[in-house]
């Protein structure tokens, strides 16, 4: 009988927050660049760099949805998301250059404060990846692509002014990812498929 009554006082509790609670449905899409820390003289040098390339270093980008759930008690909130991610990363040996595509599933799910009435807001949280992208042929390499699932964390901060969501956060990883290309010559080249990332983005929320 005890345990039944703390189970219905904690679903009640739960759907009240529910109830109460604010959930906002947005699209977003982010440029992604390559960075080796989340330092802020390598964040500004690879923002600076993308500027003067006008584009052209961009490692990839990203498209997806993202759920607000806003909580009734001191600005918090959870924000899970799912994204199309697409990048890429050139390796060379012994003068050939080969450029690896990657496709991935990516489902971070953030934990956030809402600050200046929700116009501002800084998150953290893991994200989960899943690879699209299976062995592929680069001229005359081979692709030998062997972890399906890999997680990594990001944190940031967004702005958002009336329905409109400017968003810049650092994806680095838990697992690695590392791949091989191999020639018929018997020549490698490794390359981590799990680079860490600076990213920047907007997006438009629909309500």
């Amino acid at each position: 009988m005890k345990l039944s009554k703390k189970l219905i006082s904690t679903l009640a509790i739960f759907l009240g927050i529910m109830a109460y609670s604010q959930v906002t449905v947005g699209l977003r899409a982010n440029a992604l660049f390559n960075t080796s820390s989340a330092s802020w003289e390598e964040l500004k040098g690879t923002f600076n760099n993308a500027i003067d390339s006008k584009g052209d270093n961009t490692s990839g980008f990203n498209a997806g949805l993202a759920f607000k759930i806003g909580s009734p008690i001191g600005g918090w909130f959870v924000m899970p998301e799912i994204y199309y991610t697409n990048f890429k990363s050139k390796n060379t040996i012994e003068g050939v250059e080969v450029e690896a595509k990657s496709d991935r599933l990516d489902i971070p799910v953030m934990v956030g404060h809402n600050f200046l009435l929700g116009k501002l807001a800084a998150f953290v949280g893991p994200v989960a990846s899943y690879n699209l992208s299976a062995n592929k042929n680069k001229n005359t390499f081979v692709e030998d692509a062997k972890n399906e699932f890999t997680v990594g964390y990001q944190f940031g901060a967004q702005a958002t002014l009336s329905k409109f969501v400017v968003n810049a956060r650092y994806e680095g990883a838990f697992s690695k990812d590392t791949r091989i290309f191999k020639s018929v010559a018997g020549q490698e080249i490794r390359y981590d498929n799990r680079p860490s990332m600076f990213i920047l983005g907007i997006g438009y929320n629909f309500n």
